[in-house]
This record gives C-alpha cells, structure tokens and sequence, in this order.
C-alpha cells in the first residue's frame, strides 16, 4: 500500500497522497517496533 501511494503521488504530484504516504510510513514505523521485521517476507520498498 505504501509504495502504491508513492508511486501515485509521484505521478500526480498531488500534496493529499504525499500525506496519506507520509501518515503510512509512520504508521509501519510505529508498527514494527512493537512487531519485529522479518526482511525475508518483503521486498524493500523502492523510492
């Protein structure tokens, strides 16, 4: 979900997807401290 919403946001520039991106990353961030990141269950994110 949060690389679909950046990918959105760079083709559309629009400030409202920049913010929903931002909202998630902080979400996800705040989620993996509480639950460990297994990197062999995801491909890294690609900015």
């Amino acid at each position: 979900m949060k690389e679909f919403t950046w990918k959105v946001f760079c083709e559309t520039g629009n400030i409202d997807t920049y913010l929903l991106y931002k909202e998630l990353d902080q979400e996800i961030t705040a989620l993996s401290a509480v639950i460990p990141y297994d990197e062999s269950l995801e491909e890294p994110p690609f900015h």
